[in-house]
């Protein structure tokens, strides 16, 4: 159905300006609500992000399910329009997530002798528990005192290497989030205690995460047995050479970590300079990534359509492991930097090999019978004491060391969420204001 601006709308706004002239205690009697609020017409696209319009499409495998996973059954999907990162979360753009809990922590310590790095009260005079960090106070690296204090975050020379190395295991994010299941009283949660004056605990569903945010740079020794790998584990992350190369070694709750930091660094923005807040970053649910990668082409095997991985000059349009086992034949033998192959008509880069990517989405092989047609999703929070099973998340896109049926925009497998690979990454979304 189109939609058209009809003559009743310029009559309405029309009687909102004669009713504007009006004295504030005297709007002629109607209802036309708040005045005077900010107005903001057209949402400003996100650095780095791509739109990517509502719409319907047919979700699930366009060609023969070759290893019979039986898990991605044709079915008709509807979506909100959402924001999309255009690349893979990179090395470079995952260390200023790194940076910003190394100066945090840092800060919190300094504040545990020095009061200038917390703010203790707010703008009232009420205490603030926990205290916030102070950001204006800089870190003198020249004041001794501050320094000897900041050496709690190193491994010494005598219990090292001979000299002082990061101990990455204090980088540490925590925040909270509401888990709306134990509100609901969805899965195994009996529901939060509903108080005399009627209205829910909701302080009872509030999750604290501690979350050591450092990749897990071991992936690619633990990753390939008898395979020497020892340079990438040792450079990967922390070399210029690969600013560009998508951040692997990150596991699903630090990929969520990272989009709540995301929102977080927005809101402060927002906030500074008087403007409303948009939607949060996220991992995208798997729904919007496959509706994402098929660029607008339905029915179609792959991002750039099909059904061969290759054009017709012969060039290999992913980075994947074609040819039983010749890895570098199509331009990369492992990662690539982000962008290295043509995009989808969405503009949106390797959506198909490089890396597997993250999405929020609970895995189960008969999701696709049960959950809405409608922005499906199915979410699992995982509690103690749950079996291992309910702790799979999907991965999409296949990666850099898979045969071609996973580079499929309906192919789903799945990863276990507290698990870090050399071959997974991740990419963030965030819900467009408006339709």
């Amino acid at each position: 159905m189109c939609f058209k601006k009809h003559k009743f709308t310029l009559m309405v706004g029309a009687l909102v300006v004669v009713l504007l002239v009006c004295s504030s205690a005297d709007l002629g009697g109607e209802l036309i609500g708040v005045q005077g609020r900010q107005v903001t017409k057209k949402e400003i696209p996100p650095y780095g992000m791509v739109l990517i319009p509502q719409g319907s499409f047919n979700m699930g495998l366009n060609d023969q399910d070759a290893i019979t996973a039986m898990n991605a059954i044709t079915t008709t999907t509807s979506l909100d329009a959402f924001w999309i990162d255009q690349t893979e979360i990179t090395n470079n753009e995952y260390r200023q997530f790194i940076k910003y809990v190394y100066d945090s922590v840092s800060r919190r310590l300094l504040g545990e002798q020095f009061d200038e790095f917390l703010i203790i009260e707010d703008a009232l005079g009420n205490p603030l528990d926990p205290p916030m960090v102070n950001w204006k106070t800089p870190i003198n690296p020249k004041n001794s005192d501050y320094m000897e204090v900041l050496n709690a975050l190193y491994i010494p020379p005598s219990q090292g290497l001979g000299y002082k190395t990061l101990n990455t295991a204090k980088l540490v994010y925590e925040y909270k989030w509401i888990n709306y299941d134990i509100i609901l009283g969805k899965g195994r949660n009996a529901g939060v205690e509903i108080m005399e004056n009627g209205t829910t605990d909701v302080t009872k569903a509030i999750v604290a995460e501690r979350i050591p945010v450092y990749p897990d740079t071991l992936v690619w020794l633990r990753d390939f047995d008898f395979s020497y790998n020892d340079p990438f584990a040792f450079r990967y992350y922390i070399h210029p050479a690969y600013d560009d190369y998508p951040v692997v070694g990150v596991d699903w709750k630090q990929a969520k970590a990272f989009a709540h930091w995301r929102t977080k660094t927005m809101e402060a923005h927002c906030a500074k300079n008087g403007l409303f807040t948009p939607h949060e970053y996220r991992l995208p649910t798997e729904a919007e990534w496959e509706y994402a990668a098929r660029g607008g082409l339905d029915q179609q095997m792959y991002p750039w359509g099909g059904p061969y991985t290759y054009n017709k000059q012969g060039c290999y349009l992913a980075n994947f492991l074609p040819q039983r086992a010749r890895y570098g034949i199509d331009g990369g033998a492992r990662t690539l930097p982000v962008g290295s192959y043509p995009p989808n008509d969405y503009g949106l880069y390797d959506m198909a090999g490089n890396v597997a990517e993250w999405t929020i989405t609970a895995y189960d092989e008969q999701s696709y019978k049960f959950v809405s047609a409608m922005n499906p999703n199915y979410q699992y929070n995982v509690q103690e004491g749950d079996p291992i099973a309910m702790r799979r998340k999907v991965i999409r896109g296949g990666s850099w060391k898979d045969i071609a049926y996973f580079l499929q925009c309906g192919a789903r497998t799945f990863e276990y969420q507290d698990t870090t690979k050399s071959y997974i990454g991740f990419r963030c979304v965030r819900s467009y204001l408006g339709k």
